[in-house]
């Protein structure tokens, strides 16, 4: 049953784990000192003294669904399905632009992202050929065989995408990714010309207060005691059925 807790909405919660929805805003971890974050809510929550075991993050400006180990070797079960993409993981994004496929087709994406550690922007490399190293439209910074400097090791980054949706000048999208890179489905749309609405650091125009319309809508798992099978979904926020009607016919208030 969901409850509310310290603003976080609870979707599930026994002595292993508990499953939650976080709010766009909210880092999931190491907020600046005197920030809330996931785990300091959680940390309020529990006795003291409680095990907080963040296994998976979602960047601050994202919203949606967290799992959170309350023990050690539950921490240790799932960051082990986060290693080895047993966990199937699926997001929605409202996105400016036009998304490159009819209706409801999915695409396969096989990118690799890297980032130097002293800049905030990942940056995403294709697998066919040199490219510019910038995309005209947005501005997303692409790869340049010869220019690797310091730069984090590329690392593969796949997603399948498609679009449910389109109305005016938006879109929404449902992506499946089997990888979990810094910023990857940010800059996997953004570099195709669909950046995330109010996602400035990758080109977008249109605003977003509080956050980034991207949504982690459904994590599906194993129980890390009892094997079984865990599906914890979210509902769309609610902020995107005002702000995004013709996207959300009928769910104004859901």
């Amino acid at each position: 049953m969901k409850k509310p807790s310290d603003g976080l909405e609870i979707l599930i919660e026994d002595e292993d784990l508990v499953g939650l929805v976080k709010p766009a805003g909210l880092p999931t971890a190491n907020a600046a000192r005197g920030d809330e974050s996931v785990f300091t809510l959680l940390q309020r929550r529990f006795r003291p003294g409680a095990f907080v075991g963040i296994v998976s993050r979602l960047d601050a400006p994202v919203s949606g669904v967290v799992v959170v180990a309350k023990t050690r070797p539950a921490a240790a079960h799932l960051a082990e399905q986060f290693r080895n993409r047993a966990v199937e993981k699926a997001y929605g994004a409202v996105v400016e632009g036009r998304f490159p496929a009819p209706l409801g087709q999915w695409l396969d994406w096989h990118d690799a992202i890297s980032r130097r550690p002293d800049e905030r922007r990942s940056v995403l490399h294709r697998p066919a050929g040199p490219l510019r190293t910038q995309d005209d439209r947005t501005n997303i910074p692409l790869d340049d065989d010869d220019d690797e400097g310091d730069a984090i090791a590329a690392r593969p980054a796949h997603v399948r995408a498609r679009v449910v949706r389109r109305a005016g000048e938006v879109s929404l999208v449902e992506l499946e990714p089997s990888t979990g890179r810094r910023h990857q489905l940010r800059l996997q749309l953004a570099a195709r010309g669909c950046p995330i609405v109010g996602d400035r650091l990758y080109g977008a125009r249109l605003p977003y207060p509080g956050g980034i319309a991207l949504h982690a809508r459904r994590l599906r798992l194993s129980h890390p005691r009892t094997e079984e099978p865990l599906v914890l979904e979210a509902a769309w926020p609610g902020e995107w059925g005002r702000r995004f009607p013709a996207l959300f016919p009928g769910s104004g208030r859901s």
